[in-house]
């Protein structure tokens, strides 16, 4: 290939998550409506040297350090060795080099590996010749992480299953949005081992809200249903919280995944914005913006 792509990887937000049931190997069911925020990674990609399909990883940004370009742990080069393994004939892909400028917080809750495999495999689609069809595409995505088929077309989506049915979201109003990490990494199989053993109902949600309020009273009505055990093992959770639920202007706050970031609805953009200085604390990642359409 010649030149640089670029493909953004959007923070992704649950603004509900119920724990509907238990399948027999272990994975739980969820019900879940995920959005996108404005935040987000960005890859780039160049060509590569080496052999023929090789795919190369460097990580920079403000919370690259620490994370390592390991074939067998990197969901970026676990998604390039699956994509290249579905296409075949290896001897006519380039070698590639993907550069990852990572700007969201990791093991927060809110999707960024996921986004970035999903990021990926966009990316590489878009430089290897190759007709992958959606199924099998979406197939891969799901063998990748419950939270990667989501991430493949960043638009607003109910989660079932577990993670891999998508049906379309209720109608979104604009609106502001602030998200918030206290700095802790929270470990998701200890969340889910410390959460209540019970299950939640599936959401019944209208098609459309006509404004925020509208939607912060009805998802005020819902759970996640992780979040209680996360803010057990990390009560800066709870702190950040507090913090959000008090904010001027704030419509609902709640935690993301299973944690640690969390996130606030506002009217608008410019009121998430206004509300920011409320809330920065040392040591907290904080962003306003809106959501990512």
């Amino acid at each position: 290939m010649t030149g640089t792509l670029y493909e953004s990887a959007h923070a992704k937000i649950n603004l509900y998550l119920h724990v509907t049931g238990r399948r027999a190997d272990g994975y739980h069911l969820l019900d879940s409506l995920a959005v996108f925020a404005g935040a987000g990674d960005t890859l780039a990609l160049h060509a590569g040297h080496g052999a023929a399909g090789a795919v190369s990883l460097d990580i920079a940004g403000p919370f690259g350090a620490g994370l390592a370009a390991d074939a067998d742990s990197n969901l970026i080069l676990r998604a390039a060795r699956l994509l290249r393994s579905e296409i075949g004939g290896t001897d006519r892909l380039d070698p590639l080099h993907i550069v990852l400028d990572k700007r969201l917080p990791v093991a927060s809750g809110i999707g960024g590996g996921s986004a970035d495999a999903a990021a990926a495999l966009r990316l590489l689609l878009r430089a290897w010749p190759a007709n992958v069809p959606r199924e099998r595409l979406m197939a891969l995505a799901t063998e990748l992480g419950a939270d990667v088929p989501v991430c493949v077309d960043q638009r607003a989506a109910r989660m079932g299953g577990i993670g891999e049915r998508l049906d379309p979201a209720p109608g979104l109003p604009p609106c502001g949005l602030m998200l918030v990490n206290c700095g802790e990494a929270v470990s998701t199989p200890a969340v889910f081992r410390a959460r209540a053993p019970v299950f939640t109902p599936a959401a019944a949600l209208p098609a459309a809200w006509p404004d925020v309020a509208a939607m912060a009273r009805d998802l005020s009505g819902l759970t996640n249903d992780l979040q209680d055990a996360a803010c057990a093992l990390c009560p800066a959770i709870r702190t950040v919280l507090d913090v959000l639920e008090t904010a001027p202007g704030c419509r609902l706050a709640r935690m993301s995944g299973s944690g640690a970031t969390c996130f606030a609805l506002f009217d608008s953009p410019q009121a998430a914005e206004a509300a920011r200085a409320a809330v920065e604390r040392p040591d907290w990642w904080v962003w306003a913006g809106s959501l990512f359409a």
